[in-house]
């Protein structure tokens, strides 16, 4: 069987020194070229990391599928990690957190490419509310998630600490040191004891690394990602719902959101409210959106009134009063008082707009 043939090969693999020879004076070819050349966390060579090895091996079309869709990502995150002199393994931590989808949602209600929970989001200043989830931003979670892992670093000096804090929390991570250091224990990672879901965590990144490391050592194929940047940000100079941006970018609404996931709405009201589209069509977008701005926005913010239904606001929009709720992120039971935004057409085509709110479930976009 497929997957014997690859634990037996492992298993040789694992047994054989592991001699890596990368030429740092030659230009990266591809993405997954510059990130060995910053790999600098400790190996860490156990049972469980050739677990995840063939798990992954195993598993070839889903591999595939999580490495090419960090290709839309890991241009601006290797930038964001060389900037900070992090060791470059992070790239490959939204995989391990999230399968490199920004639009993950845990039980605990972690969300984005880099699993913030709701508190912790806060606590890096990153927006929740009716409008926008940051957790959910590339580049705002980016820079939180990196900030994060820069201070746990700091605080135990030791990455596979730090990677086992970032998953189970700083505070559970310094009470599990105590315990082994007052029972006089070692204070190692590998020595601490800790939920299966943290002791696999770090041999999960360690898996992944193997693998980017030597793909052909494994025998797989990884997806070209150029070293280049993937996406840009412009600012939208119009009121404007995300189907009809996808349109002037001359993408599909499921890419759009793809790199614009953070919006809990499906349209922005404002002016100077940040879009990102793949660089090689930004001057184009810019150029279009310019020429609908002289037209007015297309969406804007509707104040309820004392007295007034959600039906009648309906209505006066030309919605159903099912479109107004999705559009809006209301449920069935939600309850809205005098004076609650509404987000509502002002020429705007509705039914993008709801296109768009199909993609992101109402779990998440309630969530604030």
């Amino acid at each position: 069987m497929p997957g014997d043939s690859i634990g037996h090969r492992l298993h040789n693999l694992a047994s054989s020194p592991r001699v890596l020879t990368l030429d740092l004076t030659r230009t990266a070819n591809d993405i997954w070229d510059r990130i060995r050349r910053g790999f600098a966390m400790p190996d860490l060579d156990n049972e469980t990391v050739q677990f995840y090895q063939r798990f992954y091996l195993e598993r070839p079309g889903f591999l595939q599928q999580v490495f090419a869709r960090g290709g839309r990502y890991l241009y601006h995150i290797v930038n964001e990690i060389e900037s900070r002199g992090l060791p470059t393994e992070l790239a490959l931590l939204p995989m391990v957190e999230s399968g490199y989808n920004p639009l993950a949602y845990s039980p605990a209600q972690a969300s984005g490419l880099w699993q913030f929970i709701p508190a912790t989001g806060r606590h890096y200043k990153l927006t929740q509310d009716k409008w926008v989830d940051e957790r959910r931003d590339v580049i705002a979670s980016t820079d939180a998630a990196l900030a994060y892992l820069q201070q746990i670093y700091d605080l135990h000096g030791d990455w596979h600490l730090a990677l086992a804090a970032y998953n189970w929390g700083e505070g559970a991570v310094g009470r599990a040191l105590q315990r082994n250091e007052d029972a006089g224990l070692p204070t190692e990672y590998s020595h601490l004891r800790m939920p299966a879901e943290t002791r696999n965590y770090v041999p999960k990144l360690q898996a992944l690394k193997n693998i980017v490391m030597n793909p052909e050592r494994f025998g797989f194929e990884l997806p070209y990602v150029a070293n280049r940047p993937y996406f840009v940000t412009v600012e939208s100079p119009v009121g404007i719902d995300l189907a009809t941006a996808a349109r002037l970018a001359d993408m599909s609404i499921e890419e759009f959101v793809a790199l614009n996931p953070a919006f809990n709405r499906p349209a922005i009201t404002r002016e100077g409210h940040s879009l990102v589209v793949p660089a090689d069509r930004a001057e184009a977008f810019q150029a279009r959106l310019q020429t609908l701005a002289e037209s007015g926005p297309l969406w804007r913010t509707y104040r309820l009134k004392r007295g007034e239904s959600l039906a009648e606001v309906a209505k006066r929009h030309r919605l159903t009063l099912d479109q107004l709720r999705q559009i809006n992120g209301l449920g069935r039971r939600s309850k809205v008082a005098p004076g609650h935004a509404l987000l509502v057409p002002e020429g705007g085509d509705p039914r993008g707009a709801l296109a768009v709110t199909g993609l992101i479930p109402l779990k998440i976009r309630m969530a604030d």
